[in-house]
């Protein structure tokens, strides 16, 4: 079973075991306006709580993507690389951005459920 989380950086993670699949939310997108670039870590980066990680650019502003929690990244999405505009449609489903391999999941306790990241963008 898949458990989504969300951070007040509006990042999201879905997490399958030990793998958290990390994402912008939809409100990040719409903030952003049309994305044009991204630019996504490393397999193998090690990755500390609130670095970092990725850099997404749009016609109005640049934003860096945090790490949500510690880890090492165990896969990048290439196809969002090839067509960033993917994040406009897809935010919260085909343009992930990154997996990683938790590290430490104490850390996940810190984050917000779907009705709490709601109250925190309304």
């Amino acid at each position: 079973m898949t458990t989504t989380l969300y951070t007040s950086d509006h990042e999201w993670l879905a997490i399958d075991g030990d793998i958290a699949t990390v994402g912008i939310t939809d409100y990040a997108q719409s903030q952003l306006g049309d994305v044009v670039f991204v630019e996504l870590p490393k397999v193998g980066r090690a990755l500390k709580k609130a670095e970092a990680a990725a850099v997404v650019e749009s016609v109005k502003a640049a934003s860096d993507v945090y790490a949500p929690i510690s880890g090492e990244v165990v896969e990048s999405n290439e196809a969002l690389a090839a067509e960033p505009a993917l994040v406009n449609s897809d935010a919260q489903g085909a343009a992930w951005f990154f997996k990683m391999k938790i590290a430490d999941k104490s850390e996940l306790g810190g984050l917000m459920d779907e009705a709490a990241y709601k109250a925190h963008t309304a």
